[in-house]
């Protein structure tokens, strides 16, 4: 399965004006953003994924912050097929390091927002203004990929806020299926807006890259306990995970 998705993301990158796109990236305050960038093929086996982790996810309220659903990455581990892939896909790998200019390392094996599925599915679903700021030691990389769009959970930000040497400038996007968004998550400061009533879902995978792998073991805590009461609950946080 891999080397099959290998070798169809590969193709498709071979199109991709890199150039281009890192130049793109850097003038709009690192965040980039490209509408049809997954191939038919890997979205739908992702879509498949999706399928058979409907029943893994974990509804989560956090007042004046966030409401809505995620899978984690250990649930993905267990049935998904397409999504941990894309994540450890050498292609996608090379091609985002070619956008942001840095050496991007996976996350630690035990991290369940390594990557991990946001789910939008009733109204009022939606999460408020945030960095993606990580508690590892170097710097954090989110990058979205869109398996459903739906009106109403635009994903809208504000770039080089924390840059005073720049005009911070405000944007909205609604991420159609198959789209890309990837940003620095320390410098994005990003939120997706509030689900409609009568609106169809919203599905995004969201992937961290890092650049030190390393962490303060207070600082795993810390991160343990965020991922456990905003996003995937105790047991899938806590309960058997893989070691650090």
């Amino acid at each position: 399965m891999e080397n099959q998705l290998s070798e169809c993301l590969g193709d498709a990158l071979e199109n991709q004006d890199v150039a281009g796109l890192r130049k793109q990236y850097e003038e709009g305050g690192q965040l980039l953003i490209i509408e049809n960038f997954l191939p038919g093929e890997v979205l739908d086996g992702a879509l498949a994924d999706l399928d058979r982790l409907r029943d893994r996810v974990n509804r989560n309220y956090v007042p004046h912050q966030k409401k809505g659903g995620a899978v984690s990455r250990h649930a993905i581990d267990q049935t998904g097929k397409m999504i941990g892939g894309l994540y450890r896909s050498p292609a996608l790998r090379k091609f985002l390091e070619q956008i942001s200019g840095a050496r991007l390392l996976d996350c630690s094996p035990s991290d369940p927002h390594t990557y991990a599925l946001y789910l939008y599915t009733e109204p009022g679903d939606h999460i408020s203004w945030h960095y993606d700021t990580s508690f590892y030691r170097g710097r954090r990389f989110t990058l979205l990929l869109a398996l459903i769009g739906n009106e109403s959970c635009r994903f809208e930000c504000e770039t080089n806020r924390r840059d005073k040497t720049k005009t911070t400038e405000s944007r909205a996007y609604s991420l159609k299926p198959g789209s890309l968004a990837f940003f620095d998550g320390d410098g994005l400061w990003h939120r997706v807006t509030k689900m409609a009533e009568g609106d169809t879902e919203r599905v995004v995978i969201t992937m961290e890259f890092v650049t030190d792998q390393s962490m303060h073991p207070w600082r795993r805590l810390v991160s343990n306990v965020k991922d456990a009461v905003a996003y995937f609950g105790l047991r899938e946080v806590f309960g058997g995970k893989p070691a650090s």
